[in-house]
């Protein structure tokens, strides 16, 4: 992961400076901004970050509209977001995976787990490498691997990368059911604090963006998910 780019939207300037020496210490290269409209205009920047490392409560607007707006552009949506606040409560985590992000830590947090978990993150928005096997077709859902791109019918569906991460894990073990363990392991990466919840909310979400395909993914309930049986897949 050398080399890669976290931009972090912090205002606790402690805070802020300590993240930034810690991620540059394991190799990464850091921008770092106070502000969520500076933060809007930093991800859109050349080079575009890998990663955004984003605060809740700033100084000018909330980390959940800077997280809205990412998501609402082409060129920032597909971004992996980490939300990092001060509001740990279930209900303001489930807002922000519902805004679309791609995980949540609590201050005060562990730097070694936090920098486990952008590694986890990032390795997993790769898209690993799928031979001449670019497109994976099932029922009215297409994907194109490549490029993190999915369309139902002729629409193209907006996913976040841990969306489109899930998707993909499903469609490409199509025909087989995935545990809620399973995927936390192989989409998610890492346990702490990423509890089976975190998935269904995850599923929930996927199926809304889904809209008339969402019924593909069929719940086996106290097990876990698959990709329901349908027209023969192709790709």
């Amino acid at each position: 992961m050398t080399g890669q780019l976290v931009l972090i939207v912090e205002d606790e300037l402690d805070l802020a400076k300590t993240l930034e020496y810690s991620l540059e210490q394991e190799g990464f290269r850091v921008r770092v901004t106070s502000c969520g409209a500076d933060g809007i205009e930093q991800a859109r920047q050349d080079p575009i970050p890998d990663l955004i490392l984003l605060d809740i409560m700033l100084p000018d607007i909330p980390g959940t509209e800077v997280l809205r707006r990412l998501r609402s552009m082409d060129e920032t949506r597909h971004i992996p977001v980490v939300i990092a606040s001060a509001k740990g409560e279930e209900i303001d985590r489930v807002v922000g995976f519902e805004l679309g992000a791609d995980d949540y830590v609590t201050k005060p947090y562990s730097l070694r787990e936090l920098v486990l978990r952008i590694r986890a993150l990032l390795r997993r928005s790769q898209v690993r490498d799928v031979g001449a096997v670019g497109r994976i077709s099932q029922g009215r859902l297409r994907i194109d691997v490549l490029g993190h791109r999915a369309w139902v019918d002729d629409q193209e569906v907006s996913l976040t990368t841990l969306e489109f991460k899930l998707l993909y894990k499903l469609l490409e073990c199509r025909g087989r059911v995935q545990s809620r363990e399973t995927l936390l392991e192989e989409v998610w990466g890492i346990n702490a604090e990423v509890t089976t919840r975190t998935v269904d909310m995850h599923i929930m979400r996927l199926r809304q963006k889904l809209g008339p395909a969402q019924d593909t993914i069929e719940t086996l309930r106290g097990v876990g998910y698959r990709i329901r049986k349908g027209d023969p897949p192709e790709g």
